[in-house]
Formats: structure tokens, sequence, C-alpha cells
């Protein structure tokens, strides 16, 4: 395996995982499976899940870091992965750093001074996961940063590149600067569509990105977001990954792929101008605890195949393998090797 063979650019955060009822998501008009950007109104939910009789655990998260520190796990091969993107000088960005350094990822945070470590509410009521995300730090990314001779060298020793949508919202130019990269060099440049806002509020950015993707990613709200918000007309998963597929493309080296996760539903695949429906693995009810990170672990698990040029099949099981692994425990929390 080439080390750092898979680079991932992302929001760094630290989440805040707790169970809470569905009245406090009343409180802060939220919803039960949903992510969102911290308003104002949500500021104090922070602070009352540390002072209050919550049972808070804390773990590395962001989507593209937890989909980063999956691939890792599976190809568990010291530095196989890279991870950049912007933290706080503060014990929150001391913790991340000794986590991902402990799971083998070869990280390279741009270090903000005046600004504190990105959190992520992460508030389970049964089986969903309401994720309130307050950026601070991650927001602060430069794109400077990212030109540095370290940085770029992490950029060009990759050959697969993945970036979750909610970058979107920090730089759209330094995704565009990094698929302007694979293009050149007929690399694989991955996105994830990530929430429905992002469509919505931030799809001139989403347009300008689109053309360098390789593989999009994405969940089915997110998908029949995408596809109401660039006017395609259908709610049908396999429409809708058809039409986003053939949207203009920058590489004409490779054809699109899209993959749709929907739950415990079938995981649906274009590729090849056909769609494929790939059944989920069964798990009982009564053992999934948490489905935060299932989406991003599918991710994981998908690229760490996929970067040793494994059969699309096994690619796919392998994502699957992921998000059963990764629901049936709290947050995105990996076992131990031996």
């Amino acid at each position: 395996m080439v080390k750092g063979v898979l680079y991932g650019m992302g929001n760094p955060l630290l989440d805040m995982t707790c169970t809470v009822d569905e009245a406090y998501l009343k409180k802060y008009e939220l919803q039960p499976n949903n992510a969102i950007l911290a308003e104002e109104q949500h500021r104090p939910i922070y602070e009352e899940l540390q002072n209050e009789n919550y049972k808070v655990s804390y773990s590395p998260g962001g989507a593209t870091q937890n989909t980063i520190r999956v691939a890792q796990w599976y190809l568990n091969e010291p530095e196989a992965t890279s991870f950049v993107g912007c933290i706080g000088n503060d014990s929150f960005g001391d913790k991340m750093k000794a986590c991902m350094k402990k799971e083998g990822i070869n990280t390279n945070y741009l270090v903000d001074p005046n600004v504190p470590t990105g959190v992520c509410a992460v508030l389970l009521t049964g089986k969903n996961r309401s994720l309130v995300t307050k950026l601070d730090a991650a927001n602060e990314y430069k794109q400077s940063h990212l030109s540095s001779p370290t940085t770029w060298s992490l950029v060009t020793d990759a050959s697969y590149y993945y970036i979750a949508g909610f970058f979107l919202t920090v730089s759209p130019e330094c995704m565009i600067e990094i698929g302007e990269h694979a293009v050149a060099e007929n690399k694989t440049f991955c996105m994830n569509l990530s929430a429905p806002f992002l469509s919505q509020f931030f799809k001139d950015a989403m347009a300008k990105v689109l053309p360098y993707c390789d593989i999009v990613f994405s969940n089915e709200d997110e998908a029949r977001a995408f596809s109401k918000d660039f006017g395609f007309n259908s709610t049908d998963l396999g429409v809708i990954a058809q039409k986003l597929a053939a949207l203009p493309k920058k590489n004409d080296k490779r054809s699109r792929m899209v993959i749709f996760t929907q739950g415990d539903k079938p995981t649906v695949v274009f590729h090849n101008g056909k769609v494929t429906e790939y059944p989920v693995l069964p798990i009982a009810q009564e053992n999934i605890v948490d489905t935060n990170g299932a989406g991003d672990a599918f991710a994981g698990g998908f690229l760490s195949a996929y970067c040793q040029e494994v059969e699309l099949d096994d690619c796919i099981q392998k994502g699957m393998e992921a998000a059963s692994m990764i629901i049936q425990v709290s947050g995105c929390t990996l076992p131990e090797r031996e």
C-alpha cells in the first residue's frame, strides 16, 4: 500500500455525543435525523451538554475525518491516509491530534490560535441522530495552507481524494484546486453531498465543484434534495443518479459513478451507464445503537477497497460492512486492533 494514497480535506470537529429526549430537540427546533450549522439560538447547547446531567462522550468527528478514519482502519498500514483541516490551539484540538496519530493517520492541521476547535453536538433520540455543528476553527481553513509545500506534498502523494460537501461552506476554492490536480494527473476525486441544506444554500459552489467529481456519494434525502434544487424533477433514485452522472465532467477519461445509500433499503449505484441495486447487510433492530456516521463509514469502507483497485461489487460490500460495524456502536467508534 502506497503511503498517503487517500487524502481527505474537511472540517475537523470534536463530536459531543449524547442521548436527549424529543422535548430537547423541540426546544431548539431540531429535526431528529438531520444535520445543520449552529445558529445563535443553538449556541447554549454545547455548554448545557457539558454542565448539566448529560452523559457526553467525545470522539474525533466531522464527516470527512470520519471517512478517512474508517478507511485507515481497514487499510491498516501506518499513514496510508492523510487529512487536512483547521483546528484551534486548545485541549479539544490536542485531543483530536492525539487520537488521529494513534489511529495511524498523517494529519497536517492548520492551527488557528484565535478560534476554538469546532464541535458537533450529536443528539441521539432512539435510533436517530441530529447533528448541530459549530464550525469555529474549521471554518477558518486558508488556501495558503493547502498551497504550502508540506500540505501540497500530501496532495501530490495521493491518488484518491475525498472531501465531504460540508467543506463547500468553507473553501470551494481549495476543493477546485485539488480537483484541477486530480484532472491533470488522472486521479480520482470524490465528494459527498453530505446534507440537504448544501444543494439548497450552497448550490453555486456545489455546481462549480461537481465537474471535478469522479465519484459522488449521498444518502436518499440528500439525493432527493439535490434533484429538487438542480431541477431534475424526479424522486426516483435511479433516475437522479443517472442525471447526476450525466452532468458536465472535466476528466473525460472516466465516467462518473454515483452511489446513494438509503438506510436499510438497497444501495443504488449508477456506473458505466447502468443502475444496480445492492441489498444491505441485515442487522437486527435491537443491535442498532446509533446511525450517526453510517454514511461516512460506508464511504470509508468503500474507498479503502477502491484505492486498492478491488472489483466494484467488493468495494460496495466493504462499504456496507463498515456502515454495519459503525451503527452497532455509539458514534464513529472504531474497534481496537489486536
